[in-house]
């Protein structure tokens, strides 16, 4: 119980955050209820800082549990940022002038309270041991984000996207739960190292494969994933840009944190698919993938909305991701290069940070009517009209790309290594296919903000008198370039974090393949090695 409460530090600190958030988001006094955002801000600095002294003690893989919350804290506070002034601009003119009351004020605290509480559900999401345990998290990651869809715009669209999004994470759901219980009847249990040690020993049952099939589909809604993504375009279009943001960060990462956990137990160590995945599983993800990819990139192509491009294009990420996956956690011990868990965890740091500082430069515009940059034809020549705003978009969409030598480039690198290092050299080409389809897409962005004149648009746009949503952007495009140089670090946390410890695969292999038991049993010690430099 200790072990565990040491490790959930950083979720009680965003939980208290939660709580003082939904009372002075009530609070009569104005002054007060501005404070709101920043109570947020203290409690996830606090809970980077926690993330940092976090034990790796439990599960499949122990390491990811600093990492991957030392990112949410990160890409949290980027995205909080950019939250300000999403639900209570004209509320808080219209309580001014006693046009509106207390009924309405709530939003305030009730907008960052479901913040909050969607990522600690990811952090918890990260901690997860067990499938009741995965299953609550992930839930209280999506849950709040339906109703912050609803909220972040006074308009039908927002309603709508929020129906739809709502109904198909409850299918999703349904799917997945479905399949965590069929791998309960097949192990009698719902512990991740106990699964992973009976699926070891003796091999995945039919029943098992189904539900981890199961479990894979309904995860796919989290990150967009074929066939799960049909919500994407129009939520993003629906919601306010900074909750689009957010929607392509939080949901994402949590999907991909279940999925490696999930497939952990299916084995990258063990079984007689060698270090692969089993072939029905692998089989479900390369086709997943490759049509994911295909599909956004594709569709991206043909879009007029800047949102609805950057979803197309949050999907096409998830297929890029998926082949991390596939590659699995590579040689225990291994470089970067190899590793495709590592990969993938280091990729999600990268895309929170590019995504923020694309949405930021569209939150931070708007038209004459109060209504937010959408089309194409708002970004024209902001380069010149906006140059703050005009270069951010440029950085981060050209890091998006993976233009070398941006951070975007150093992550998709590192995806393309893993699948030629594991010899999914299929894949590998369709992941180039589709990298020069995105270029079309992702360059035309930057043509349109930097060549064209903005003086031949009939309905200019103008900034936002938000500060900090350009401010998220400016910081996300200076993360940008600052670990394009300084990377060092992010890739050695993602390196530690994707350290997999299978319960089982060493005396599974001890009898076969003792030069792989030998680097198992390695892994095992950095990883705590690892545990103790954080204890000290």
């Amino acid at each position: 119980m200790t072990e565990k409460l040491a490790i959930l530090w950083p979720e009680i600190f965003l939980f208290i955050a939660t709580c003082l958030v939904m009372i002075t988001g009530q609070w009569p006094s104005r002054a007060i209820r501005q404070f709101t955002p920043w109570i947020c801000v203290v409690a996830l600095l606090l809970a980077f800082f926690g993330a940092m002294t976090s034990p790796a003690t439990q599960g499949m893989f122990p390491a990811i549990i600093p990492y991957a919350k030392m990112v949410i804290a990160f890409v949290g506070l980027l995205i909080l940022l950019l939250l300000s002034g999403t639900v209570d601009r004209q509320i808080e003119v219209d309580v001014d002038k006693g046009k509106l009351f207390q009924s309405i004020r709530s939003n305030r605290g009730e907008f960052y309270a479901f913040f909050m509480f969607s990522l600690t559900g990811l952090m918890l999401t990260a901690s997860a041991d067990d499938l009741i345990w995965l299953f609550l998290a992930l839930e209280l990651t999506s849950l709040p984000t339906y109703i912050m869809v609803a909220m972040s715009r006074d308009e039908d669209s927002s309603l709508e996207s929020a129906v739809k999004y709502f109904f198909l994470g409850a299918l999703s759901a349904a799917i997945f739960l479905y399949g965590f219980a069929l791998i309960y009847g097949a192990t009698g249990t719902t512990d991740l190292n106990e699964i992973a040690a009976v699926f070891a020993a003796d091999g995945i049952s039919s029943i098992g494969m189904m539900g981890l099939l199961m479990a894979v589909i309904g995860v796919s809604f989290k990150i967009a994933a074929v066939p799960m993504h049909f919500y994407t375009p129009d939520v993003y279009q629906g919601a306010a840009s900074p909750v689009s943001a957010m929607l392509a960060f939080v949901p994402k990462t949590a999907g991909f944190i279940a999925l490696m956990f999930l497939l952990g137990t299916a084995g990258w160590g063990f079984g007689p698919s060698g270090g692969h995945l089993p072939v029905p599983i692998e089989a479900t993800l390369w086709i997943m993938a490759a049509l994911t990819m295909t599909v956004g990139n594709v569709l991206a192509l043909l879009q007029s909305s800047v949102k609805r491009i950057l979803a197309y294009s949050s999907i096409a990420h998830s297929g890029y991701m998926l082949v991390g996956i596939i590659a699995g956690p590579g040689l225990p011990g291994g470089p970067f290069y190899e590793n495709g868990l590592a990969a993938v965890l280091f990729y999600l740091f990268t895309y929170g940070v590019m995504t923020v500082g694309t949405f930021a430069v569209l939150a931070s515009l708007e038209h004459r009517n109060g209504k937010e940059a959408d089309h194409i034809d708002d970004i024209r020549g902001i380069c010149k009209s906006h140059p703050v705003l005009g270069w951010t978009f440029v950085i981060t969409v050209l890091s998006m790309l993976g233009f070398p030598p941006l951070l975007g480039f150093i992550g998709k690198l590192g995806l393309f290594t893993a699948g030629i290092a594991a010899g999914h050299y299929a894949l590998i080409v369709i992941l180039g296919i589709n990298s020069a389809i995105a270029a079309c897409y992702y360059l035309r962005l930057v043509a349109v903000s930097y060549i064209d004149d903005s003086e031949k648009s009939k309905d200019p746009v103008y900034a936002t008198p938000f500060f900090l949503r350009p401010t998220a952007g400016v910081l996300s495009a200076g993360a940008v370039l600052f670990f394009m140089v300084f990377s060092g670090p992010v890739v050695t946390g993602a390196m530690h974090a994707a350290s997999y410890v299978a319960p089982g695969a060493v005396e599974h292999h001890d009898h076969h393949d003792d030069g792989h038991a030998q680097d198992q049993t390695e892994t095992i010690d950095e990883v705590a090695l690892l545990d103790d430099a954080h204890d000290d």
